[in-house]
């Protein structure tokens, strides 16, 4: 008798469907737990601390005259809480991610490893240059490499995220213009473009005008041409666009762009899908962010902070952002003003984002030259493989390949009652992250799954599965299923319009009740 004979039943199909709730509010080894201002602890501390040798007076009117609101607990507690909490959440590290433009792909632990190094960890920004010289040479070493795969003559590491990089590329571009006089009010931006793209031009005082989309999913020549004129200032265009779609006249795009006098701003999100392969340079390109934390590791669904290194034209280096690093007989250096220099100015208080530097240049020497160009092409697989098997059952809204990103409609589901974010709830259910939902905006009930480069065979199909046997049952009439899902995850369908609208982000002590003589 095999260990799966042995016992109770130890596979899900075995178990039957109507399951007692348990006592505790656990599944199995999945425990409940209540939010840590909940678990008690307040006349206790699990630290012991000594009584300080000085006085608050000096602290004046800010000095501590109450508790300070925080449940004490004892180690083991404070480390349960958090484990429980981790289980309660969806990981890279547990199946596939499907968010489209995300690229959530695996982050190798070599890259942790190096991040954590002492030499790199302990840094502070204010130390002199002569102290973190190895660090300097990272950043030199890593802006070298981010030229060479876009094939531009500058980059500026400081901005720390992609929305963070558009305005950075945003703010050369009106350096520029202003350093010639032309005063220019208008950007134009694709309909279907990440919604920072259109913010960020706001940001910087430009009027947005979108240009349309042809009925292929891409930028139409025509509409782009009848609104560039002497008052534009820049396009901004992802490629590949959120549609999953390389935009075949992209070098039409920028040659219009560039007669008309404006600059040409590539939303580089999606580089992930191109890495190795294409030159943004090549495609007349001026400035475009990376987003470090999706292309080279440290996807961004970690929380933690990311890093935006915007590539430049020769048009546009002279108006890079301070600081850069320099390299001299002193060794290495950082340049933090110029007199006379063109540059708009800082980004942020220092340099950026260090870890995700050591990050991304781990990734890229141990991927090399030919594994980068492998990331590309199999993200690109990947992708092209999740819509052949789902295009049977599930509507593709634009014919032919896709790139990095497989994006699907809802008319597959009409007639069902099923709707897309049913369909996602139903997702969770099934052990799955649901896939963006409704984005891009000008694709009805969209629903747009990036696999990314890292993901197996086995685990795409264990996934694409999981979604034809959803898709069936929405077809055969198991409506409710979707509407009440998901049924098993730690908390059921919540109500998401009054989360946004009345987020509860603050815990409070509930008031006790009054008696009726008081």
């Amino acid at each position: 008798m095999t260990m799966l004979n042995v016992g109770r039943p130890t596979r899900p199909e075995a178990v039957a469907q109507s399951q007692p709730a348990t006592l505790t509010g656990g599944r199995g080894l999945l425990q409940d737990e209540p939010l840590i201002f909940e678990l008690g602890g307040w006349e206790k501390t699990g630290v012991d601390l000594a009584e300080p040798d000085l006085g608050a007076d000096d602290l004046g009117d800010l000095a501590r005259n109450a508790p300070i609101g925080l449940p004490g607990l004892s180690e083991p507690e404070a480390l349960r809480h958090y484990v429980r909490l981790s289980q309660k959440n969806h990981a890279i590290d547990l199946a596939l991610y499907p968010l489209g433009s995300c690229t959530m792909k695996h982050n190798p632990r070599l890259n942790e490893k190096m991040a954590r190094l002492a030499g790199f960890a302990d840094l502070h920004p204010l130390q002199p240059a002569s102290t973190i010289q190895g660090a300097l040479a990272l950043m030199d070493q890593l802006a070298h490499w981010l030229k060479t795969l876009t094939g531009m003559p500058a980059v500026a590491l400081s901005p720390k995220a992609g929305a963070h990089g558009e305005l950075c590329g945003l703010l050369a571009i009106r350096a520029a213009h202003e350093a010639r006089g032309d005063a220019r009010k208008r950007v134009l931006v694709p309909s279907s473009a990440h919604g920072t793209n259109p913010a960020t031009a706001a940001f910087v005082g430009y009027a947005v005008e979108e240009i349309a989309q042809t009925a292929d999913g891409r930028v139409d020549l025509g509409d782009l041409a009848a609104k560039l004129g002497p008052d534009v200032a820049a396009i901004m265009v992802t490629n590949p666009n959120t549609c999953g779609l390389f935009e075949r006249d992209i070098v039409e795009i920028a040659r219009l762009t560039h007669e008309a006098g404006a600059y040409f701003y590539c939303d580089g999100a999606n580089f992930n899908a191109i890495v190795g392969r294409v030159r943004p340079a090549d495609l007349g390109v001026d400035a475009m962010h990376i987003n470090l934390h999706k292309t080279f590791s440290t996807p961004h669904g970690g929380g933690g902070p990311g890093a935006g290194p915007v590539v430049l034209s020769a048009a546009l280096a002279p108006y890079a952002p301070t600081p850069w690093v320099v390299h001299g007989e002193a060794g290495f250096g950082l340049v933090e003003h110029v007199e006379g220099s063109a540059s708009f100015g800082r980004m942020s208080a220092f340099h950026g984002q260090m870890g995700m530097f050591v990050r991304a240049l781990t990734y890229m020497m141990s991927h090399g030259a030919d594994g980068l160009r492998q990331v590309a092409e199999d993200a690109v697989l990947n992708a092209n493989y999740i819509k052949a098997r789902l295009s049977g059952v599930m509507t593709a809204p634009f014919d032919g390949p896709c790139m990095h990103e497989a994006l699907f409609d809802d008319a597959w589901l009409e007639g069902t009652d099923v709707s897309t974010l049913d369909f996602a709830k139903a997702m969770i259910d099934e052990g799955f992250h649901p896939m963006t939902m409704y984005f891009p905006l000008v694709v009805h009930g969209a629903m747009l799954i990036e696999p990314t480069e890292t993901e197996s065979k086995a685990e795409i199909d264990r996934f694409c599965d999981a979604l034809l046997a959803l898709a069936g049952a929405a077809k055969a009439g198991d409506v409710d299923r979707f509407k009440g899902a998901p049924f098993h995850a730690p908390l059921r369908r919540l109500d998401e319009t009054l989360a946004a609208r009345k987020p509860k982000l603050r815990w409070k002590p509930e008031e006790p009740a009054l008696a009726a003589a008081e």
